[in-house]
C-alpha cells in the first residue's frame, strides 16, 4: 500500500510541477505582452494583469505542494539538527500540524470559493472570482498528499545542502 501511494504521489508531483512550469511560462508571456502593448503600442491589455495575478496564485499553491514534498520548511532545519534520536517523533508532530493546518485551508478555502462563485473578476467578467480562491483548497489538498508522502519517504534537501 505504501509503495502504491508513493508511486501515485511521484506521478502527481511530476504533473503538478509541469503545470506550475506551464503557468510560469504563461505568466512570463503575458507580462511581456502587457509591457509591449502598454509601452510600444500604447494600448494596454485590460485583462492581462488580472490574469497574471490569478495564475501566480495558482502557481504558488502548486509550488507549495512540491515544497512540502521535498521537506523544504527552512525554519524546521534547526529543530531536525538538534533533535537527535527524536527526529521521527518530531517529523510526525510536524506532519500532523501541517495536515491540520492544510485541512483548515481546505475547509475555509472551499467556503470562500463557494461564497464568491457569483462574483466576477474585474475586467474578466466571464470568469468567476471563485476560480482564484479555488487555488487554496486545491493546493492544500495536494499538499496533504505531499506531507504524508514526505512522512513515509522523508526528504530533507535543505539539511543536506546547508553548511
Amino acid at each position: 500500500m505504501k509503495h502504491k501511494f508513493l508511486v501515485f504521489e511521484r506521478w502527481l508531483s511530476a504533473v503538478i510541477i509541469r503545470v506550475a512550469c506551464v503557468l510560469l511560462a504563461i505568466v512570463s508571456a503575458l507580462g511581456f505582452t502587457q509591457v509591449f502593448t502598454r509601452f510600444v503600442v500604447n494600448h494596454p491589455l485590460t485583462w492581462s494583469e488580472v490574469l497574471i495575478r490569478l495564475l501566480i496564485i495558482w502557481m504558488v499553491m502548486l509550488g507549495a505542494v512540491i515544497a512540502f514534498r521535498e521537506g523544504a520548511q527552512i525554519s524546521l532545519d534547526f529543530m531536525f539538527r538538534k533533535s537527535g534520536r527524536f527526529q521521527r517523533s518530531l517529523h510526525l508532530a510536524i506532519s500532523v500540524v501541517c495536515v491540520v493546518y492544510l485541512g483548515a485551508l481546505i475547509w475555509f478555502g472551499c467556503d470562500l470559493a463557494w461564497r464568491t462563485r457569483f462574483q466576477e473578476i474585474g475586467s474578466m467578467e466571464f470568469l468567476p472570482m471563485s476560480v482564484g480562491y479555488a487555488a487554496i483548497p486545491v493546493g492544500a489538498f495536494f499538499s496533504i498528499i505531499a506531507v504524508v508522502a514526505n512522512f513515509l519517504d522523508p526528504r530533507r534537501n535543505e539539511l543536506e545542502t546547508q553548511q
